[in-house]
């Protein structure tokens, strides 16, 4: 008995091994990967303690001080009403982050149930959940977030639920491809023919096999709800004033991108350097996890 662990126990460790190898290798080679995960780590910190280390009060409005070009005192300048530009980027930092972890993450377990639903039973059941992912995502997701949004109250936990609503599809998808190709797998297989029931077919075989690529998605996709909050914000339908929001600062200084150009480069530049090193990082993570890697 003792003979026979020993290899299985081999094996486990050189795959983790390798795993940490391929790891270290992809991220030791992409300096963007390493680029964009320090930035993300810095945004992190800056908008956990965006509270205590922002120079401004971002909420006071000096009306004295309105517009002002960057300058040392105000080095991302002032915006219409006096406030310090800088301040409130870091602050809104904190809504973009909040609203991407949490919409990617409730819109992930609401996909992983209704994906691994419809590829392990299959049939009728397949056929019913794989109708309705289809038929959400035959809508924009944008236009159906704004629908949400805009029959219901304003505030972060709309925002939240209309992401989740129209995110889901697109996880449940993928993790239906992912279960289908599992299901036909040797130790599935085994467990079927040894007796175990669904769902613990399911929870020790079929669920942790699908964490590579849950990571890899989630990562990737926290970009687009970001990147969603501030479409609905830029249209008034999003995070409510005066909480900052890049896209509701971004909307603020619109009609005076010409004179004031600061007002919207800014949050603008927050913005997509945020999108931009999640989609960096979720390319890098797929490197990793990608089973044709050496």
């Amino acid at each position: 008995m003792g003979q026979g662990a020993a290899p299985n126990g081999i094996r486990m460790a050189t795959k983790e091994h390798k795993e940490i190898g391929s790891f270290r290798k992809v991220f030791g080679r992409n300096r963007s990967a390493i680029c964009a995960l320090a930035v993300i780590l810095l945004l992190v910190a800056g908008a956990a303690a965006a509270s205590y280390i922002a120079p401004f009060d971002p909420y006071k409005i000096d009306l004295d001080a309105a517009k002002e070009m960057p300058s040392l005192a105000h080095p991302f300048g002032t915006d219409v009403l006096g406030r310090d530009i800088m301040s409130r980027v870091m602050l809104g930092g904190r809504v973009s982050l909040v609203v991407g972890f949490v919409s990617t993450l409730s819109a992930f377990l609401i996909g992983l149930l209704f994906g691994i639903l419809a590829g392990y039973c299959g049939g009728k059941v397949d056929r019913l959940v794989l109708g309705f992912i289809d038929m959400t995502l035959a809508f924009p997701s944008l236009l159906l977030a704004i629908g949400i949004t805009a029959v219901s109250r304003g505030g972060i936990v709309t925002v939240l639920i209309a992401l989740s609503a129209v995110g889901w599809a697109a996880f449940a998808r993928i993790i239906r491809s992912a279960v289908l190709s599992l299901k036909s797998k040797e130790f599935v297989e085994a467990a079927h023919g040894a007796g175990a029931a669904p769902w613990s077919i399911v929870r020790r075989h079929i669920m942790p096999n699908l964490l590579p690529v849950s990571v890899v998605v989630m990562t990737m996709k926290i970009g687009g709800f970001i990147m969603s909050e501030a479409s609905l914000s830029f249209l008034g339908l999003g995070i409510e004033p005066p909480f900052p929001s890049w896209g509701s600062m971004i909307s603020d200084g619109v009609a005076y991108i010409r004179a004031c150009p600061w007002i919207t480069f800014f949050p603008g530049l927050a913005l997509c350097l945020t999108v931009l090193s999640f989609n960096t990082l979720g390319d890098a993570l797929r490197d990793v996890y990608d089973p044709k890697a050496d």
